[in-house]
């Protein structure tokens, strides 16, 4: 009875005494309360434990997303690279051939 008042927020006052009886219900009143509080501040936990690792979970497969889609980004990029390269090198080879085929054109005109 005492522990019940004080969180009822009676400090301090006279309680008369129990008989058994009534103090075995009020006992097991209190027991079955906290029994439930108890329970169900598990389950919040629980529950709080669960939501985190779904969004961690979540949080790494993005980075993991992320990480891949930069990987392909550059290798595109050096396939374009590579690609500008031989663009290049056969476009300059080209070039030459078609300046000297003017060349020629121009003479036999």
């Amino acid at each position: 009875m005492r522990t019940k008042m004080r969180l009822l927020g009676f400090r301090g006052a006279a309680v008369k005494p129990l008989n058994e009886e009534a103090a075995a219900e009020l006992g097991a009143e209190l027991l079955g309360e906290a029994l439930v509080f108890g329970v169900g501040g598990l389950c919040l936990y629980l529950e709080y434990l669960r939501q985190a690792g779904q969004s961690r979970r979540r949080e790494e497969h993005l980075e993991q997303t992320l990480s891949d889609l930069r990987q392909g980004l550059e290798q595109l990029q050096r396939d374009l690279e590579e690609l500008r390269a031989q663009g290049h090198a056969q476009g300059g080879a080209g070039h030459a051939q078609g300046g000297a085929g003017h060349a020629q054109g121009g003479a036999g005109h």
